[in-house]
């Protein structure tokens, strides 16, 4: 396996297969999830598991690398990015140690950040990854996934060059959509979302798997108030990031 500085150790996983001549283009951020990191790391290597990543970082900073960047990973799982559907043939995934929701989800310590930050721009300049194109595992799998999850710090990616991301609007008062909603609004809501990357089709109706993508992009992009209601701030965070894109 080749040793990408800063790499402390190399842990070889089976779980892998070729890319198939896709471009890597895609970053995706998750975390692991278990209360053990050491486990974490096992069981990302053991044969009977069938996942794994590119690189674990452990919340004291130090960093595994598990399968080469130009091998296929399978680490995403069933998801989707801008209508692509086989997100492991297009990506790098990064496993980020931190027990999660289920076990205890806390705050990301700074030395594995600053490790994070280090390998994520090693990684884009690598591979020509444009900013937009560094996600997380719920942006690609909204009804499965919640990590990396609303306590990671996307803006301290984005001030080191990493990631899409713009100070969210503030939250106010005002008009919402949720859950049983329907109507024009609903669909243009949808449609913006759909042309930011995230699998959901403008059907005019406010459904389960609007409200779960809804809570996906607050977990990355407005992540002070997390409840798939798709209130004022969340909207105008969503015109905010578009408009970046086409500036």
């Amino acid at each position: 396996m080749s040793a990408y500085p800063p790499i402390d150790t190399v842990v070889p996983s089976p779980n892998h297969d070729g890319r198939k001549g896709a471009p890597v283009d895609l970053l995706v951020l998750h975390y692991t999830g278990m209360a053990d990191d050491d486990a974490a790391v096992r069981w990302l290597a053991d044969p009977r598991s069938k996942v794994s990543c590119h690189y674990l970082v452990h919340e004291d900073g130090r960093i595994v690398q598990l399968v080469e960047e130009q091998e296929r990973a399978w680490h995403a799982g069933v998801s989707s990015w801008k209508g692509e559907a086989d997100i492991n043939a297009r990506s790098i995934g990064i496993e980020i140690c931190n027990p999660g929701h289920e076990h205890g989800y806390r705050a990301f310590p700074a030395p594995q950040i600053d490790a994070v930050i280090g390998l994520c721009v090693a990684i884009v300049a690598r591979h020509g990854i444009a900013p937009e194109h560094v996600l997380a595992h719920s942006d690609v799998a909204p009804e499965r996934k919640e990590d990396p999850g609303e306590l990671f710090p996307w803006d301290r990616l984005a001030a080191a060059g990493v990631g899409h991301y713009m100070e969210p609007a503030p939250i106010l008062d005002g008009r919402f959509m949720a859950l049983g909603d329907a109507g024009e609004p609903v669909a243009a809501l949808q449609g913006m979302l759909k042309l930011y990357g995230y699998g959901v089709e403008a059907t005019d109706a406010f459904d389960a798997r609007t409200q779960a993508v809804v809570t996906a992009f607050q977990r990355h992009f407005r992540p002070q108030k997390v409840d798939g209601v798709a209130d004022s701030s969340t909207v105008a965070t969503l015109h905010q990031l578009l408009r970046s894109l086409i500036a």
